[in-house]
């Protein structure tokens, strides 16, 4: 049931930021649009009461549960960021908006993006530890939770990646090309 619900949210995330976009540009009702977009928490919200009532009632914590914290997570992290750059296309290809900003692909602003990223995926990464080891204490020290443990170490290596890919382009930032045309000659 876990899983399934799992699925759900995801879908409906799409789904709510499909119609919250389609209301804001194409039927330019920003307003109504925005409070479709607003209604996107929810679904976490029932997620977590789900998942809880499950542990509640009896049900072993498995590798479901985990999921299901790193999925709430993971969209406190990185939602608004998702959102954001859906909006800026979708504002661009049909409300005549600007063209999205693209990323840096040089240097220290390269080195910038790379940290900022790094820390939306933390955020993802640390609030579902804290929902995860939240799930730990509830099923308390008579309940197995190996799989809790297990998803709170891969959230550990998610913090890890990020920060190196950042320290990476820090310390050897990625350097400009030079000038193909005057090369050739």
């Amino acid at each position: 049931m876990i899983v399934t619900l799992i699925v759900l949210c995801e879908v409906g995330f799409w789904v709510l930021l499909a119609a919250g976009l389609a209301l804001r540009y194409v039927a330019r009702k920003p307003r109504l649009g925005a409070a479709v977009l607003l209604c996107e928490p929810l679904l976490e919200v029932v997620l977590l009461v789900v998942t809880a009532v499950d542990l509640k009632n009896g049900a072993e914590p498995d590798w479901k549960h985990g999921l299901a914290a790193v999925y709430i997570g993971f969209t406190v992290g990185l939602g608004h960021s998702t959102i954001t750059w859906v909006d800026a296309r979708v504002a661009h290809r049909f409300a005549g908006g600007p063209p999205p900003v693209k990323p840096p692909k040089y240097g220290m602003a390269r080195a910038a993006h790379e940290w900022r990223t790094a820390a939306r995926w933390t955020v993802a990464a640390a609030t579902a530890m804290a929902l995860l080891q939240a799930a730990v204490w509830y099923v308390g020290a008579d309940g197995e939770t190996g799989s809790l443990r297990m998803w709170q170490q891969k959230m550990l290596w998610v913090i890890g990646i990020n920060l190196i890919i950042a320290v990476g382009y820090t310390v050897a930032p990625k350097r400009e090309p030079k000038d193909p045309v005057g090369a050739g000659r």
